[in-house]
């Protein structure tokens, strides 16, 4: 109920009353959410899915992590050492994790919004399920380590010891340094182009490969976007100004390119932390039969009630099938936003 005022009545006034008894409420047809964050990782790992089935250890995937031959230097008459049959192959196996939001339907509440609904609450909760999802699953990529029942996310993925619920991919990283990632400390000083270029280099010294994109907190982001902001130029055209040009002049970025590697910020990635990853590695393997999907309506009547319950599913898991290509750096100051 609104408060008086504008061009209604004082609030409890009879006019007021009366009002509210003969008029209908001027609605707008939407429902404005108020909750989530975008995200760029998973926009990423969204875009470069990848499908899984059924099996065991559902996503298994044979990595090398120690030579097959080893090579020898000889001479004139082209003698060799016998060789050896040596391992070189490693089977790196995850498990896929199932998400669930069920919906509900009361069977009233159709019979209340049949042809009278300003906004369908079913129709709300289909769409909130896939919302609270996502928001779910950022909050594990950038968070858990240690519940098997969740994905598995970056600081587990990511690092250069294996995570508190076990080996990573069922590989020992205390046993096989080439399954470990690169970690920093950037010791509590602000994030620069040079200061992150380093640990871009050390990264492709490290792994052979330069990272596709970094992610970073927006206070974190914010502070490395201070490196470049003061060093604009605005160039204009002889002849012309600022206030002839439509577009106007523009200033700062969307993406901090240091090296080439584009930096995002990430609603979800903690202050002080970055990320530099390498897509070609790094997936999102999801069921073919789990993918956001529904499973139908079914009645509550064996439960004594007049209603209808469904649920979205999602059958997923962030699999890294080559941690030493991506880096994690730690320890930077950030703003407060």
């Amino acid at each position: 109920m609104p408060i008086g005022g504008g061009i209604l009545p004082a609030s409890g006034s009879t006019q007021y009353t009366e009002l509210t008894y003969v008029t209908r409420r001027a609605f707008i047809p939407k429902l404005v959410v108020q909750l989530y964050n975008s995200t760029p990782l998973m926009a990423a790992l969204i875009a470069n899915s990848q499908s899984a089935s059924g099996g065991v250890s559902q996503v298994t995937v044979p990595v090398q992590g120690s030579q097959f031959a080893n090579a020898q230097w000889s001479d004139y008459s082209g003698s060799f050492n016998q060789p050896s049959v040596q391992q070189g192959a490693f089977n790196a196996e995850f498990n896929l994790k199932l998400m669930i939001a069920p919906v509900p339907f009361l069977g009233m509440e159709g019979a209340v919004q049949q042809d009278h609904a300003v906004i369908p609450l079913i129709e709300a909760r289909m769409n909130d399920a896939t919302n609270v999802m996502m928001d779910a699953m950022a909050t594990a990529l950038y968070n858990n380590t240690t519940n098997n029942q969740q994905f598995i996310g970056l600081p587990a993925s990511i690092s250069s010891s294996n995570p508190a619920a076990g080996n990573y991919g069922n590989i020992d990283r205390s046993t096989y340094a080439w399954w470990q990632s690169k970690q920093y400390a950037a010791g509590s000083v602000n994030p620069t182009r040079q200061n992150v270029l380093q640990y871009i280099s050390g990264t492709v010294k490290n792994g052979a490969e330069v990272p596709s994109f970094g992610v970073c907190g927006f206070g974190t982001w914010t502070l490395l976007a201070q490196d470049y902001v003061g060093q604009e130029q605005y160039v204009i055209t002889p002849g012309s100004g600022f206030d002839s040009d439509a577009n106007g002049p523009q200033a700062a970025f969307r993406a901090l390119m240091v090296a080439g590697v584009p930096i995002y910020p990430d609603p979800y990635c903690p202050e002080g932390t970055l990320y530099l990853l390498n897509t070609n590695y790094l997936s999102l393997y999801i069921h073919d039969q789990g993918s956001f999907v529904f499973t139908g309506f079914e009645s509550t009547l064996p439960n004594w009630q007049i209603g209808y319950v469904g649920a979205v599913l999602m059958i997923a898991e962030l699999v890294n099938t080559k941690p030493k290509s991506m880096t994690k750096v730690t320890g930077y100051n950030s703003l407060s936003l």
